[in-house]
């Protein structure tokens, strides 16, 4: 599994290296020293792992996964309990404390191995993003990593989107034409300016006013599918 080590801090790099040398499973393809060097690596290696440190000259790892457009599996690695708190609360996949315990590292890979799925096929003529991909959703103080399959839907709400998922509507700052450039055209469909939705989640279709269409979502939102639009949604869902 191709991973990344990212802290400012060498001794810390080399102990967690030393460690991780006795788990062939894992392979370190490269380490980095703070936020925009791990950002250029991860992009250059697109790692399935990162052992990421919190607390970072600069920017912290939060800042650096708002800065990805999709993310890795990430183990936290910080020497406070209270950031290693919050990184359950972030759905990090675990956290390690400083200094590492050989042990706790075991149980951590044993996690890690055990979440790894078989890679799908990956067209390499294109880098958008697939409904399998895991993104980092920040707002304010909480924030998510969420596999795109289970956002229903993305509105367009001034300088900002709203991403709808699970019981959650967290607010991110981003360009809806700029996300829809990445997101995959099979399983997401710009339906007007203001929405773009997710294909599995449609439950409902029915004619709307001007030729455009009315799409009830499986999550309880109505979406107007523009007149410009409807044709193209009705040839996408084969209507």
């Amino acid at each position: 599994m191709k991973t990344i080590i990212i802290d400012d801090e060498r001794l810390a790099r080399k102990e967690l290296a030393n460690i991780l040398a006795e788990f062939p499973e894992i392979e370190i393809v490269d380490e980095a020293v703070n936020v925009d060097e791990a950002v250029e690596k991860i992009q250059l290696h697109d790692p399935e792992l990162i052992f990421l440190d919190i607390q970072m000259p600069d920017k912290t790892g939060f800042e650096l996964l708002e800065m990805l457009d999709k993310t890795p599996m990430v183990v936290f690695t910080t020497a406070y309990d209270q950031f290693a708190i919050k990184a359950f609360e972030f759905n990090a996949l675990d956290y390690l404390l400083k200094p590492i315990d050989t042990n706790r590292l075991a149980d951590v890979v044993k996690k890690v191995m055990g979440r790894t799925e078989k890679p799908a096929q990956v067209d390499e003529s294109t880098e958008q993003l697939k409904s399998t991909d895991q993104v980092f959703v920040k707002d304010g103080e909480k924030c998510w990593f969420v596999k795109l399959e289970n956002i229903r839907l993305f509105e367009s709400d001034g300088n900002y989107i709203k991403v709808f998922f699970d019981g959650f509507r967290p607010m991110i700052h981003k360009s809806l034409n700029a996300l829809d450039e990445k997101l995959d055209d099979k399983s997401f469909f710009r339906a007007s300016r203001k929405h773009i939705i997710n294909l599995g989640w449609v439950e409902s279709i029915e004619p709307w006013f001007n030729g455009g269409l009315m799409v009830q979502l499986k999550g309880g939102e109505k979406v107007e599918v523009s007149r410009r639009q409807a044709s193209k949604f009705k040839e996408r869902m084969s209507l």
